[in-house]
């Protein structure tokens, strides 16, 4: 029983902590904030194009396979309450060295993705002010994320619950709609009129082929990174054994919801074949039916989408900074905490990274290009680190069976859905072979690791990494023999 007790690190309660101020209402919003993102707006138009209807078992297929990344991350929080993140059961399980790289690559996971979304938020913002420079609406952007950041883990929750909540207006409303147009036989510039029967009269549900149907994998995964991040609140949600669950129990209806019936709405009312790559389905579709504000209205809310995505990379790229910083793999000042028990050195950190970044991309002339890259790179990075997830759930089951028979929130098929899944990030990597953009951003991802490798050769043998590694090998011995005890 002494696994019950075991804490990631030694001597945790000397340790700095993070505040549990994130309410089950903040929960919830945070991980329906993390399923919806810039991706399903503005990227559904070019992943309809290439896969027709059969998007719509794309998403389902992605949003299956996730679900089960979140429920043995879930079992594994619930496992040790002191457990801040995955990267902390990363490092307990795997050993430093998993802690070290899932943390920093989350990091730059968030760090390219925010990037994106910063230059996202000035495009958009261009819409209103198109003499305005984009260097200026993206500086306004960070400063206030930094600001609502700094003040308070509750304020982070307020601002992601309410630029959630808009999503959730916006998707509602279309589905709303699009169900009236279809039972008021409404009919699409080319004359034909809305009706179910569009998701199959052209082609079938599979009309651009085995092809078509994988280079929706390409784009669609995109669409789906964030959703681990109720993961990183886990160490400022407020009766976690009890809210984690819930939001991970409600991913299915997310997806099937904000994902799925959306689409089935955008293909209903408009034939998969007129629907433009290049443009906002969700903008199309709402001009269609006669609003005439529809593109400020949409623009707005793709602007808070990719605002939302933006704070969501902030909070937690500075706590996984935190993190590393307490296990002795990054600068101890961003340890530090304010009094409203915020890592504001890493907040700093992670703000100066992006401004910095921004200018680069801006100085680009191709910033689809550069958008295109970085994001295709985000979604390599994300794979890995639920790969690591998965991986720590396969060693938790093997090192502590009594953890597991004594946990609430099973998860489902164990160890068995853990290879099933892990072989469909085989298949996505391989989709994003498929395409020349993808590939290249592929090629590129493994220098990152080059690069990590070596900075933990280098600083492993620090004196408190290398009692962390001599604590991870008493523990591995310990849990074996527990292990053994157990079974019998």
């Amino acid at each position: 029983m002494s696994q019950l007790k075991r804490s990631p690190q030694p001597a945790v309660s000397a340790q700095p902590h993070l505040a549990r101020s994130l309410s089950n209402r903040h929960i919830q919003l945070i991980a329906i904030g993390g399923a919806i993102g810039t991706g399903l707006f503005m990227g559904s138009g070019k992943t309809i194009s290439l896969a027709g209807p059969s998007v719509i078992f794309v998403y389902m297929i992605i949003g299956f396979m996730l679900f089960f990344v979140m429920r043995a991350m879930g079992e594994l929080l619930l496992s040790n309450l002191d457990y801040k993140s995955f990267s902390d059961f990363a490092g307990d399980l795997l050993g430093p060295w998993a802690g070290f790289f899932t943390s920093w690559t989350y990091w730059l996971c968030w760090i390219v993705t925010a990037i994106a979304e910063l230059i996202a938020i000035a495009l958009y913002t261009s819409f209103w002010w198109p003499e305005l420079p984009l260097w200026i609406p993206a500086l306004v952007a960070v400063l206030i994320l930094l600001g609502l950041n700094l003040a308070s883990v509750k304020a982070f929750g307020e601002t992601e619950f309410w630029f959630a909540l808009i999503k959730i207006i916006a998707i509602v409303t279309l589905i709303v709609v699009g169900l009236v147009m279809v039972f008021t036989k409404f009919q699409s510039p080319g004359g034909t009129p809305a009706s179910f029967s569009n998701l199959w009269n052209d082609g079938g549900l599979f009309p651009t082929g085995p092809m078509g149907f994988i280079a929706g994998f390409q784009i669609a995964v995109f669409a789906f990174v964030g959703l681990e991040l109720v993961g990183t609140t886990a160490a400022e949600a407020q009766h976690p054994e009890k809210n984690l669950p819930k939001a991970i129990n409600s991913i299915p209806i997310r997806i099937m919801l904000f994902y799925v019936l959306a689409l089935i709405m955008i293909m209903t009312v408009t034939p998969w074949r007129e629907v433009t790559a290049d443009a906002s389905p969700f903008v199309a579709m709402f001009a269609l039916a006669g609003l005439g504000a529809a593109a400020a209205v949409i623009n707005f809310v793709v602007l808070t989408s990719a605002t939302s995505s933006a704070n969501s990379g902030l909070y937690s790229t500075s706590r996984m900074l935190f993190g590393l910083a307490v296990e002795g793999t990054a600068p101890a000042r961003f340890e530090r905490l304010t009094r409203h028990k915020v890592p504001a050195s890493a907040l700093l950190f992670s703000c100066s990274f992006l401004l910095v970044s921004a200018v680069l991309l801006y100085a680009n002339p191709s910033i689809i290009a550069v958008f295109t890259v970085v994001t295709t790179m985000s979604a390599v990075l994300f794979i890995f680190v639920w790969t690591i997830i998965l991986v720590s759930y396969i060693v938790y089951r093997k090192r502590r069976p009594a953890l597991h028979a004594a946990s609430k929130f099973k998860m489902p098929g164990g160890v068995y859905m853990c290879y099933v899944v892990l072989s469909f990030f085989g298949f996505l990597i391989w989709a994003l072979t498929q395409k020349t953009d993808t590939l290249q951003a592929l090629l590129v991802t493994p220098l990152w690791f080059v690069g990590l490798t070596a900075a933990w050769f280098i600083i492993r043998r620090r004196p408190e990494l290398a009692a962390h590694q001599e604590l991870h090998r008493a523990n591995v011995q310990a849990d074996r023999v527990a292990a053994i005890a157990f079974r019998r």
